[in-house]
């Protein structure tokens, strides 16, 4: 018989008009065989917006299409629904593996974004609140973000006309054009900041699972951590699962097939008896 199955995966943003996953039945082929799931951050959008009644909604469906899987599921937070759980970190296979759901890499929390100024000045609150051995340990840096995050209202995701979506979103995101670039050096930096991150607070890791991004990829870094982001379910990028089992840490992308995500190629896979180990990498 197969063993345990433990799958990963982020960013659904379910219930923002720029996700694919438009009904969260689309998503149950990715359970077929699963153990357990971890939902990595993202999963939707619960910060303070103009309609809470629909906010409520998303909950709600999320809730009921979580018990009629009846899976044992871990709901980690992300900066979009930083109170759907207590949960920021989750760590697996004895220690050798690291999950969390990524913004905790950056100062500002989404360099890219539009709310930086605002981020930044409460969040530089929030920790000069803290006491001074808390600042740099990551359980109650952690907590700061997401009490930040809390405080920013969510914009273009709760705009429910198409044509008012997609110029709110504009100007959220890739507008001025500089924005562009914040991403792209967001990317750059975030493989060397969740290495560091790693070594730092979970050193016997080898391996970190992150999101946040949406830039999908497997990394192994100069500090001996590979790197893993599960990108998200918004075009451009894409995104991958990450499925653990006895031994093994497998990457697969996710497949858009009739309407419904299925766990596709195999990118990646790792041995975690040796872990930090040399990964197999197919095209």
């Amino acid at each position: 018989m197969p063993g345990p199955l433990i799958r990963i995966f982020s960013d659904l943003h379910y219930g923002d008009r720029a996700s694919r996953v438009l009904r969260l039945a689309q998503l149950d082929p990715l359970l077929a065989g699963v153990s357990h799931l971890v939902l990595n951050g993202d999963t939707l959008d619960t910060r303070p917006g103009p309609r809470p009644d629909h906010t409520a909604q998303l909950r709600a469906d999320l809730a009921a299409w979580l018990t009629s899987a009846g899976l044992p599921t871990t709901l980690l937070t992300g900066n979009h629904d930083p109170d759907l759980s207590t949960d920021h970190t989750f760590d697996l296979a004895a220690g050798h593996v690291f999950v969390t759901h990524g913004d905790i890499l950056f100062d500002n929390i989404v360099p890219w974004g539009r709310d930086v100024p605002e981020i930044t000045r409460l969040l530089a609150a929030e920790l000069a609140a803290l006491a001074p051995s808390d600042r740099d340990a990551l359980a109650p840096r952690l907590a700061a973000f997401r009490r930040v995050c809390a405080l920013i209202p969510q914009r273009h995701q709760s705009e429910p006309d198409p044509f008012k979506y997609a110029v709110r979103f504009a100007a959220d995101t890739v507008w001025p054009p500089l924005r562009v670039f914040r991403v792209l050096a967001a990317w750059h930096r975030a493989p060397a900041l969740a290495a560091a991150l790693t070594r730092r607070h979970r050193p016997r890791a080898s391996f970190i699972l992150t999101g946040h991004t949406h830039r999908p990829g497997v990394w192994r870094t100069p500090a001996g951590v590979v790197v893993i982001n599960t990108g998200s379910f918004c075009p451009p990028t894409g995104g991958y699962t990450v499925d653990l089992t006895s031994g093994k840490l497998v990457v697969r992308r996710i497949e858009s097939r009739r309407g419904a995500f299925h766990p596709g190629a195999t990118l990646a896979e790792f041995s975690l008896a040796d872990a930090p180990a040399s990964p197999t990498l197919l095209p």
